[in-house]
């Protein structure tokens, strides 16, 4: 009886996870804060002040890690998330319209934007997307999703760049973020991967990109708008008291016993729990609050340092592989393979005039064994990879000692 109760009990918050907005940062906080103080002291350290009108530009790692094909979203997928944090975070949302005239005055351009890394932390050219495939179902905000040796991605240099962990989150959560001080291995954001971006497959409520928004603005600070207790308060005087959190989409005013006045909750502020449609609004307060991050001495000031962008000198990287796309390995080969990561068949090509017809292959699995063979009998050949077991393979041309071999992602 005792597990039929606690199976519905889950059940019933499955389903509730799915249709409402649920973050874990403050929960995530409380049980982290006694682990903040010795790398609060690192990132504090002093560094150049922020200048009154200065854009701060913040460096972005994004750690996808997918065990299926679904999970490992696309390059535009990533994209489109940080076009959506700089166009809120710039107040160039198209929705600032829907703003409630009595709160526009509070609202602002928080002067910070976000741009993929260029340079990674040993120096190397980057696109600023890691992409690491786990044998996990799901994660769940215990921070394993951080580390490779839990199935997941080790953070980079959290002094300089804003780590962004995509996965799996079982649909229980949308997101949780560290909070400033944290550390420095665990210091970032983790947001499901249904709810990150503006394109691909997205969950319903959640597909404009807020979930990013939302625990960012935790990141650089900022509490929940109605302080995480019944009639709270966030610490910023341009944001209202409030009883509690507001789901979905609210009507404009919604007022309640806490209410300063007849305008009610500022609902529509990042830092509520409404549907992304109906967010759309910093506050002065709140960009400000952020901005003090940068100061020096702030937990963020590391941020400034510009070596994430300058690529002169940077070494190059190795090419990623990104669903759907081929991946030429060199130009000295001249072989490409798309899909990479794949599912059935995928195929080899022969690109920048290279010939494929007649030679020789073999796919090795990583402890070196043989798997399979073939000859190619054209220029574009097709290999069926549907009865492999999911794991990382090699492909290599067995009569060319110069091929560097290509590497191949099975998936489920």
């Amino acid at each position: 009886m005792r597990f039929f109760t606690a199976l519905i009990l889950l059940t019933c918050f499955y389903d509730l996870a799915n249709a409402q907005r649920f973050c874990a940062t403050p929960l995530y906080a409380e049980k982290n804060a006694s682990a903040q103080n010795s790398d609060a002291i690192l990132m504090a350290r002093p560094g150049r002040d922020t200048l009154a009108r200065e854009t701060i530009i913040i460096p972005v790692v994004v750690h996808v890690v997918y065990k299926n094909s679904n999970e490992n979203i696309s390059d535009a997928q990533v994209l489109s998330q940080i076009e959506v944090l700089n166009r809120d975070f710039g107040r160039l949302n198209t929705d600032t319209v829907n703003t409630p005239s009595v709160f526009r005055l509070s609202a602002a351009d928080c002067g910070i934007r976000f741009r993929l890394a260029m340079v990674d932390p040993q120096g190397r050219k980057t696109s600023g997307i890691v992409r690491k495939q786990t044998g996990k179902n799901y994660f769940i905000s215990d921070d394993a999703v951080k580390y490779a040796a839990s199935g997941g991605s080790d953070a980079w240099d959290a002094t300089k760049y804003l780590n962004i962990w995509v996965c799996n989150m079982g649909n229980m959560e949308l997101g949780y973020s560290s909070v400033p001080g944290s550390e420095l291995t665990k210091d970032g954001v983790v947001i499901s991967f249904n709810t990150f971006g503006s394109k691909g497959s997205l969950r319903a409520g959640f597909s404009k990109g807020r979930t990013a928004t939302h625990e960012i603005g935790h990141w650089l600070g900022l509490r929940h708008i109605w302080g995480d207790k019944y009639c709270g308060d966030d610490g910023i005087d341009d944001t209202p008291p409030q009883k509690s959190y507001n789901q979905g989409c609210p009507s404009y005013p919604k007022t309640s016993e806490c209410s300063r006045n007849s305008h009610g909750d500022m609902f529509m502020n990042f830092m509520d729990y409404a549907n992304d449609d109906c967010m759309n609004i910093f506050t002065n307060g709140q960009c400000a609050k952020m901005r003090s991050q940068f100061a020096s001495g702030g937990l963020r000031n590391g941020m400034l340092d510009p070596t994430a962008f300058d690529t002169a000198g940077a070494a190059a990287a190795p090419p990623v592989p990104d669903p759907g796309m081929s991946v030429t390995v060199t130009p000295k080969t001249g072989f490409s393979v798309g899909p990479n990561p794949v599912q059935g068949k995928t195929t080899l090509r022969a690109e920048q005039g290279s010939v494929l017809a007649g030679r020789n292959f073999e796919l090795l699995d990583c402890q070196g064994r043989r798997i399979l063979g073939f000859t190619a009998l054209s220029d574009v050949h097709s290999i069926d990879l549907s009865k492999l077991k999911p794991g990382t393979y090699f492909l290599r041309n067995s009569s060319a000692k110069d091929f560097k071999p290509i590497r191949i992602i099975k998936l489920p």
